[in-house]
């Protein structure tokens, strides 16, 4: 069953994938924009657990992650 989401809540129940439905609950994550992430640039470097990634935005306006 689900819940009502908090009025706050950027991510309606009914656009989440299944399976966050079975997670406790928890905060809600936090919601960025590839516009909020990439600041008018085509692409970024990430750090995470000590690895370089780059995500970058294609042509097509899809995004792409490598390390």
């Amino acid at each position: 069953m689900l819940s009502k989401p908090p009025p706050n809540d950027p991510v309606p129940m009914t656009d989440r994938p299944r399976d966050v439905e079975t997670l406790p609950e928890t905060a809600p994550p936090v919601l960025l924009t590839s516009h909020d992430v990439l600041r008018g640039q085509k692409s970024v470097a990430i750090t995470h657990n000590g690895a370089l990634y780059r995500l970058q935005t294609t042509r097509q306006g899809k995004l792409i992650l490598t390390k």
